[in-house]
C-alpha cells in the first residue's frame, strides 16, 4: 500500500494539472453545446414568427440571445394584443405545425453536465490539500529517517500540490463566472417559450370552443 501512496503523492501535482486541463476542455465543449442550443432555439422562434407582421429582426452583429428575447417579446405582443388577430391565427398555425420538434424542451443533458462541471470546481483545492497531507504523512511515517529532515525534503512537493489545486480552482471558477449568466438566461428563455407555446395552444382551444358553440343550431 505504501508504494502506491508514495507514487500517488509524487504524481499528485501532475494529476491535478491533468484533471484541470480536462475540466477546462469540458467547459469549452459546453460552450459549443450552449451555442448550438441557443441557435436551435432562435431558429425555432424564427420559424414561429415568420408569417407575422412587424416582427423584430436585429442586426447580424447582435448577440443571438438578444434576438431570442426579441422573438419572445413579439410572440407575447401577438398573444396579448387583441388587434392582431390575423397574426395570432398565423402564429397558432405555425406553432401547431412546428412544435412537434420541441427543441426547447431538450435541456436535461446540458443542464446536468453543466451542473456537474460547476460543482466539481470545488474539488481542486481539496485535492491540493489532500496531496499536501499525504506527502507530509508519508514523510512522518518514513522508517529510519528523522521526521523533520524528511518533511523538509518533501515540503516542496507538498506545496506544489496545494498550489496546483488552488490555481486550477481559480481558473475554472473564473471561467464558470463567464458561463453561468448565459446558461441561466438560456434556461429562463426556454421556460418563457414553454409558457408562450402553452398560451398559444390555449388560445386555439378557446377559439375552437367558441366556434363550436356558434355553429350549434338554435
Amino acid at each position: 500500500m505504501r508504494p502506491f501512496l508514495e507514487q500517488l503523492s509524487e504524481q499528485s501535482t501532475l494529476l491535478i494539472a491533468v484533471l484541470g486541463g480536462l475540466h477546462l476542455l469540458a467547459f469549452l465543449m459546453l460552450g459549443l453545446w450552449y451555442r448550438g442550443r441557443l441557435r436551435r432555439l432562435a431558429t425555432l422562434l424564427d420559424d414561429f414568427t415568420r408569417g407575422v407582421r412587424h416582427r423584430s429582426i436585429l442586426d447580424r452583429g447582435a448577440f443571438l440571445g438578444d434576438q431570442v428575447e426579441a422573438f419572445i417579446a413579439d410572440i407575447r405582443e401577438i398573444v396579448e394584443n387583441p388587434e392582431r388577430s390575423a397574426d395570432r391565427t398565423a402564429l397558432t398555425t405555425r406553432v401547431l405545425i412546428l412544435d412537434e420538434r420541441r427543441d426547447y424542451l431538450r435541456s436535461l443533458g446540458f443542464d446536468t453536465t453543466y451542473n456537474v462541471a460547476r460543482a466539481m470546481i470545488e474539488a481542486y483545492p481539496l485535492l491540493g490539500i489532500l496531496g499536501t497531507i499525504l506527502a507530509i504523512g508519508l514523510a512522518i511515517d518514513t522508517p529510519g529517517a528523522t521526521s523533520v529532515a524528511v518533511i523538509v525534503q518533501r515540503f516542496g512537493q507538498a506545496i506544489w500540490s496545494t498550489c496546483a489545486g488552488l490555481v486550477a480552482g481559480l481558473v475554472l471558477l473564473f471561467l464558470n463566472s463567464l458561463y453561468e449568466p448565459a446558461v441561466i438566461r438560456l434556461s429562463e428563455q426556454q421556460h418563457q417559450v414553454r409558457d408562450m407555446v402553452g398560451r398559444v395552444k390555449s388560445l386555439l382551444m378557446t377559439h375552437e370552443a367558441r366556434s363550436g358553440l356558434q355553429e350549434e343550431p338554435v
